[in-house]
């Protein structure tokens, strides 16, 4: 009989890892768009989201962000912000995917192993890419809710820096792997504790700090080519144009 492959898991972070820029910002977008939030909302959202694309992740405007989101919740049903991941994936997060990391994580479950998204995220959106994906789960920032609707509060704390390090250790341990055979993808320096807790770290797009982290102790740097992701964009428009022909 073939050797079974050994157990163990993929983490990716999702923002600037797995895909261009904040997800938040996208969803952001696509509620405008549908009215449930203000054109102020969308430029505040906006020029952190140029910044972070600029030069990677900023805690305090990523608390801002996250803030103001919570407020935005406050009273809407999940079922409503689950449609919206969902519209936002095809609208506007599909653009944005890195077809590089992607492809890696779509290996890492063709090879027999968990791939589970690590984000500051919601939650709701965590869970539409990785149903869309095809990938294992997702650990993402809980927001609170009573009888279906947002309270406005997080169920335990954003899932960022040495956080993201605990929920991904807890994950390792309720699947029964060991975390020096595991994986870890991300961008940012505040993903250094999670990038150490495996035996496999690899940076992807890193800011100026993780770069020299990741080369000093000799770790994998992979950067992804824009241009793919105008071939991507390019193909999905072409995709649309022939679907509206038909």
């Amino acid at each position: 009989m073939p050797e079974l492959p050994q157990p163990a898991i993929a983490f990716f972070d999702v923002d600037n890892t797995l895909m261009q820029g904040a997800s938040l910002y996208h969803v952001g977008v696509g509620a405008w768009r549908r009215r449930l939030i203000t054109a102020r909302d969308v430029f505040a959202f906006g020029w952190k989201q140029a910044r972070f694309v600029a030069v990677g992740e900023n805690r305090r405007h990523l608390d801002t962000i996250r803030e103001r989101a919570l407020e935005l919740a406050v009273g809407r049903h999940r079922s409503e912000v689950i449609q919206l991941a969902n519209d936002v994936f095809d609208e506007r997060l599909v653009p944005h995917l890195w077809p590089e990391t992607v492809a890696l994580a779509q290996e890492h479950v063709a090879a027999g192993r968990e791939v589970w998204l690590v984000t500051a995220t919601a939650q709701e959106v965590a869970d539409v890419i990785v149903a869309r994906l095809g990938l294992t789960g997702a650990l993402g920032t809980v927001l609170e809710s009573v009888d279906g609707v947002y309270t406005g509060r997080l169920i335990g704390t954003v899932l960022h820096g040495q956080h993201k390090a605990d929920a991904a250790e807890t994950r390792a341990a309720v699947s029964g792997v060991d975390l020096a055979d595991c994986w870890a993808y991300s961008d940012s320096r505040h993903d250094i504790p999670l990038l150490n807790l495996v035996g496999n770290p690899v940076v992807v797009n890193p800011d100026a700090t993780l770069r020299r982290y990741a080369i000093a102790r000799a770790w994998p740097v992979m950067t992804t080519r824009p241009e793919t992701l105008r071939e991507t964009r390019r193909a999905a428009t072409d995709r649309s144009e022939r679907s509206k022909k038909r």
